[in-house]
């Protein structure tokens, strides 16, 4: 069985409205802990959204890597990050993959992984850009727009659309997403590729960005030589690297969600940290499409070549 097939993205358009919620079996000790003080949200909360989010969340997350931002008391609370399976988890809920080194890569399969993953205490899930099935090809390129002190919302809706544009130009499709954060996330699906041309095909996306603009772009990782710029995050597209799964929520003040979002619906969106536990249902089913209903469904091969450099 692949990855792709142990989840299938329903008509959104029935989902997001009279769907109940799927039920994990997954018992909860402490439910009312409070997970975001600010926000409310509590451990049971947290299951809750994802139960009913699953058939949005669950095919961007199952058969993938993950790695995890724990907070066991709380997004205001000492966290830290899992990449490998451990004390804390429930193995037997969860799709393990041995590495070379002998580690293991956590996965899951369905709603009771995830669920398993609340208990566990994990406020944001990170995927890498590959399944657990091709972990050496690389099928969704993300490009995260990171702006340093003083950008305005404005620049970064500026930023995404500048990537777009140059992707547009090499015929391929990229698809949206906020952070949760700060900033936005440009998401570029294409048939599995090996990762050291992954990483190169985003590093010149970068740097030509960076260099035709280096009062906006950086694509310096320094923080110290950012600057007021907008760092074009390439170094997502390797192996071992990840980027917040769509749909996740963000252990940031107010639990916010990072969310796939249209093209068009970008110039309205006020910040990257506008969907929250507390409205990310309403908007959903007030959509009368998925933004990312075709993700999946495209088939672009990256360029065999690096951008052509003006």
């Amino acid at each position: 069985m692949t990855a792709k097939s142990r989840t299938r993205s329903p008509d959104r358009r029935v989902a997001a409205r009279a769907t109940p919620a799927r039920v994990s079996r997954v018992a909860l000790t402490h439910p009312n802990r409070i997970y975001w003080k600010d926000a409310g949200v509590t451990k049971r909360a947290l299951a809750d959204y994802y139960a009913q989010l699953w058939d949005w969340i669950g095919p961007h997350i199952v058969g993938r890597p993950l790695s995890l931002l724990r907070c066991p008391e709380g997004a205001a609370s000492d966290c830290f990050f899992q990449k490998h399976a451990s004390a804390g988890l429930k193995k037997d809920l969860l799709h393990l993959v041995r590495e070379p080194d002998g580690s293991e890569l956590i996965s899951i399969d369905d709603l009771d992984g995830l669920t398993s993953l609340v208990q566990a205490g994990v406020l944001e899930i990170h995927t890498r850009g590959t399944t657990i099935d091709r972990l050496e090809s690389c099928d969704r390129l993300v490009f995260d727009l990171d702006p340093g002190p003083g950008i305005g919302w404005k620049e970064i809706v500026t930023a995404a659309t500048d990537v777009r544009k140059r992707l547009n130009e090499l015929n391929l499709i990229a698809f949206l997403k906020t952070s949760g954060g700060k900033g936005l996330h440009v998401v570029l699906p294409v048939q599995p590729a090996p990762w050291n041309e992954v990483k190169d095909f985003a590093h010149a996306i970068a740097d030509d960005m960076a260099r035709e603009q280096p009062d906006r772009y950086t694509a310096n990782l320094k923080k110290n030589v950012r600057g007021n710029r907008i760092f074009v995050d390439y170094l997502r597209n390797s192996r071992e690297a990840t980027a917040v799964a769509p749909y996740s929520t963000r252990a940031r003040p107010g639990a916010p969600v990072s969310t796939p979002i249209a093209w068009d619906e970008l110039r309205s969106l006020s910040g990257a940290d506008e969907y929250r536990v507390s409205n990310l249902r309403e908007r959903l089913a007030g959509l009368h499409k998925d933004p990312w209903s075709d993700i999946d469904k495209l088939d672009q091969h990256l360029p065999n070549r690096k951008p052509v450099q003006s």
